[in-house]
């Protein structure tokens, strides 16, 4: 038990990680979790959220759960529904004072969650990761810089679209590590209905139309290899995502309206 110097238990921290076919690398990204929940401050709990995966990684998760530390849950969800209903299971499920969600790949370090993690115990309602914020780093490998490069490009045309239909500033919406006080969680997480990669804009739109405000995060980001779930079909899928958070969100001014209008699924 971590106690503050008052004797008093310290706040609870929640990392949840939507998972889904993550098989391959699973083990190692455990492995990762274990170190980090022996060496972190403060007291943590980690949340595996699988969103139906269908090549055993909920089996294995389970099976590693059985024999690790009490502070590791993991979350069954079937069938599979997306990566924002994983985040929004599992930020639900989560009892800590501060609520963070990042990718099961590890795509971002300890190091980025702990500053995000910091971030929030410092005041902020919500903060994001920002690979677009002046302090951020992206380390690319030589043979990855085509690549990066692409990436790059689609997502700034990406945000160019969303700040042209979504009341957004962020000019990075996607980074795959954000948090919110439990306070934020609560209020915002009811009115969610995104499935799918869309999530984090809905996320986005809903702390405007609530006045929360969000803080920006500087992150370290590692290209080790050219994988990624963004493909043009997928491109798609967001894009139609984002018109529907539009068009229910343009309907709810304020938080009061959000509250008393029915919701249309995105």
């Amino acid at each position: 038990m971590h106690a503050r110097k008052d004797g008093r238990e310290q706040p609870l921290t929640s990392l949840v990680f939507p998972t889904y076919n993550a098989r391959p690398f699973i083990d190692r990204t455990w492995a990762a979790v274990r170190d980090f929940l022996t060496a972190a401050t403060g007291r943590w709990e980690i949340l595996f959220a699988c969103d139906g995966p269908t090549d055993g990684t909920a089996e294995r998760l389970m099976e590693l759960a059985a024999h690790g530390p009490a502070s590791i849950r993991v979350l069954c969800c079937k069938p599979n529904r997306g990566k924002g209903h994983a985040v929004r299971q599992g930020l639900r499920a989560a009892r800590g004072a501060w609520r963070l969600f990042t990718d099961v790949d590890l795509a971002y370090g300890f190091d980025d969650v702990v500053r995000v993690a910091e971030t929030l115990r410092n005041g902020a309602e919500v903060a994001i990761a920002s690979r677009t914020h002046p302090e951020s780093r992206i380390v690319v490998a030589p043979e990855l810089q085509g690549y990066a490069y692409r990436r790059h490009l689609q997502s700034q045309i990406f945000s160019a679209v969303v700040r042209l239909l979504l009341p957004l500033a962020q000019a990075d919406t996607q980074a795959g590590l954000k948090g919110m006080s439990a306070a934020a969680a609560e209020r915002v997480l009811p009115h969610l209905r995104c499935d799918g990669f869309g999530f984090d804009c809905e996320l986005l739109t809903a702390c405007v139309r609530f006045g929360l405000n969000v803080r920006e995060v500087p992150v370290s980001v590692q290209y080790v290899d050219a994988a990624s779930t963004t493909s043009v079909a997928s491109m798609g899928r967001m894009l139609r995502e984002i018109w529907s958070i539009r068009r229910t969100w343009r309907k709810a001014p304020n938080a009061a309206s959000v509250v008393a209008a029915p919701r249309r699924a995105a």
